[in-house]
């Protein structure tokens, strides 16, 4: 069983550490509850911490050095304590696009499908009227999906990619992450709340 060196608070503190806009600490929290989830629902429950603190901890250098993402990320983990095997699978989630390292683990393979697609899905909650994903489909995501110019900046490339990793279809992966962001919306804004400045 995977066991985390570094304790929730003192993850999030390093989060904050390094990253101030809000923007960036709420898509951690999210990342961090749906891997949580997905551990629950893949048969992890025991590692469902250390799942969900790759989650909370996977973008930690992108704020500060958008060009030179996950190149800073080791040395910021490591002097945090934070274990090799926690930080090769925080840095496998920028598999091809900036880092060397692939995805092996199932936890890595759905941090690599979900990152981008939670991103996508966040964005599609924000022009509905509810600004939420509560009442939101299958069909809605797939046409953001599709629409190349919304969400510019989410890749489907790696979304499909992390699809085809774990043997899902598309429709399997935005179906299972929507069902996780559906079940953690009302405890992602506590946390967020909670996160503060």
């Amino acid at each position: 069983m995977r066991a985390s060196t570094i304790s929730r608070d003192r993850a999030l503190e390093l989060l904050k550490q390094f990253n101030k806009e809000a923007f960036h600490i709420e898509h951690a929290l999210t990342v961090e509850a749906v891997m949580a989830y997905m551990a629950e629902n893949l048969g992890y429950r025991e590692e469902k911490n250390y799942w969900a603190l790759v989650g909370l901890l996977h973008d930690i250098d992108f704020e500060q050095y958008p060009d030179k993402h996950l190149e800073h990320t080791p040395q910021i983990l490591r002097e945090a304590g934070v274990d090799e095997d926690m930080i090769r699978s925080v840095v496998s989630h920028g598999y091809g696009i900036c880092s060397y390292v692939e995805p092996q683990h199932q936890m890595e393979k759905v941090l690599f499908a979900i990152d981008e697609l939670s991103g996508l899905i966040g964005a599609a909650a924000l022009v509905r009227p509810s600004k939420s994903v509560s009442d939101m489909g299958l069909s809605s995501i797939k046409k953001k999906f599709k629409s190349k110019g919304f969400a510019a900046g989410c890749d489907r490339d790696t979304i499909q990619k992390g699809a085809d990793s774990l043997g899902w279809t598309l429709d399997e992966l935005i179906d299972k992450t929507l069902e996780a962001m559906q079940a953690t919306e009302e405890e992602i804004r506590g946390k967020l709340l909670n996160a503060g400045p």
